[in-house]
């Protein structure tokens, strides 16, 4: 392609604060054109709210862990605990390939879920639920696959991919689990489930676990498809478009449903350890009414992390469920947890900065809501963050990503993306690839 940009990412915590100046017209680093924000913000909900800065920790030093090289991204979130913390990628970045993985997205069917990368190979479903496989040194389609069942004509919402011991398991909207061959995508078996599904499964141990839109949570076993034990939740009339995987770690399966409900159960029998409901008593609209939980729960050193739409955000003891913080935080993204700090952003079009053990901010940094902020027009979907090399990234509908400093909340710099991105982007060996709503696969490194 003639576009190429590059943008450097530096590894320590002082080149953070440098700023670089680039060739390109859009820059990752290097001065914005004006500020992020000009005027004054207005809440557009009449219970929109804003986290306040913590005054002890304003000032306070954020000592991130180092980067670390990670060679996979098996499920949505990345590991099945989704606990990712800071990921090593080169000290400057260009775009190495882009690719075309199908139909894009549109107001009927829309992508709701990331790629996923292991063996040596990038997979994504488009919104025809078309599976496919590329090389992720070079973007050269491997090989891919059609899931929609003969007899349907009409496409449906995809919930997406997880991978596990050689196999690649999809979700779909047609009410399917269905698990292939990793090397060549042939369907090894097919499992009729009672409800569509709206999020992508999560793997681990030989089981696949899946949660339908009727909030009904299957354990399958990733060899046969046949269903290990199901757990029912409560269904919900209203809810957002998407949901979240499940997270899985030390034998506990957190499923998070529509309601605003997380049931612990056992990864094993799926008994029912604990249960909670995240909902906000201060809700007073209809939007924010909507309790779903569509950003994935965090399993990170003993404790689970959780938000939903509605409002509230809590640290839970991974075993008792015992609530140990909460925040007044609504979000229909996954939190990051990178050491003592786990990042997010709010229905309000903020980035946060919170403590991992008590949920008080050290920052919070607020992005454009509008394409058009003078007059409120073409609302902007931002989606992330990730965390690579003393940078956070977040993508948004308007076309462009952004990296944020995780020390300050800074906006250092933007890029522009092929189209609109509404799905998170995923880091493997050293590359960030992003998915953009037109179907184009754009691999950094």
């Amino acid at each position: 392609m003639a576009r190429r940009q590059e943008f450097p990412l530096p590894r320590t915590a002082l080149a953070v604060a440098t700023v670089l100046a680039l060739a390109a017209c859009d820059t990752w680093l290097g001065q914005t054109d004006g500020p992020l924000l000009p005027g004054e913000r207005l809440p557009v909900l009449v219970d929109s709210r804003k986290v306040n800065v913590d005054e002890q920790l304003r000032d306070s030093e954020i000592l991130l862990p180092a980067p670390t090289p990670n060679e996979s991204w098996p499920q949505q979130g990345g590991y099945a605990n989704h606990a990712m913390h800071h990921i090593a990628v080169g000290e400057t970045l260009a775009e190495a390939w882009d690719a075309d993985i199908g139909a894009d997205s549109d107001d009927h069917e829309r992508f709701i879920s990331s790629p996923i990368i292991a063996e040596g190979r990038v997979f994504t479903i488009d919104a025809d639920s078309m599976v496919s496989a590329f090389n992720p040194e070079t973007g050269e389609k491997l090989w891919d696959v059609e899931l929609t069942p003969d007899e349907e004509d009409d496409g449906h919402i995809s919930g997406g991919l997880a991978y596990d011991k050689g196999r690649v398991f999809a979700t779909t909207g047609f009410a399917e689990v269905i698990g292939m061959s990793a090397d060549s995508g042939e369907i090894l078996w097919r499992k009729q489930v009672e409800a569509p599904m709206r999020a992508a499964p999560t793997a681990r141990g030989g089981r696949v676990f899946a949660i339908t839109v009727d909030n009904k949570t299957y354990a399958l076993n990733g060899e046969t498809g046949e269903v290990l034990w199901t757990h029912s939740g409560v269904t919900e009339t209203a809810s957002l478009l998407g949901g979240a995987s499940p997270a899985v770690d030390a034998g506990i399966v957190i499923a998070p449903y529509s309601t605003g409900e997380i049931v612990a159960l056992r990864a094993t029998n799926g008994r029912v350890m604990w249960t909670d409901l995240l909902s906000s008593l201060r809700r007073t609209d209809v939007v924010s009414s909507v309790t779903a939980i569509r950003g994935r729960p965090i399993i990170d050193r003993g404790r689970v992390f959780t938000v939903s739409h509605g409002g509230l955000m809590i640290a839970s003891d991974l075993r008792s469920g015992r609530r140990i913080w909460e925040q007044e935080i609504g979000s229909y993204e996954s939190p990051w947890v990178a050491g003592n700090y786990i990042f997010t952003l709010t229905n309000e079009a903020e980035v946060v900065c919170l403590d991992r053990n008590s949920g008080r901010a050290y920052w919070v940094t607020a992005l454009p809501r509008y394409e058009d902020e003078e007059d409120k027009e073409d609302p902007i979907v931002w989606s992330g963050p990730i965390l690579v090399s003393d940078r956070l990234i977040v993508t948004g509908s308007h076309s462009e990503a952004l990296a944020l400093s995780p020390y300050s909340g800074e906006v250092l710099g933007k890029v522009s993306m092929p189209d609109s991105v509404t799905v998170a982007p995923v880091v493997a060996q050293g590359t960030v690839f992003f998915l953009s709503d037109d179907a184009e696969l754009t691999a950094y490194r």
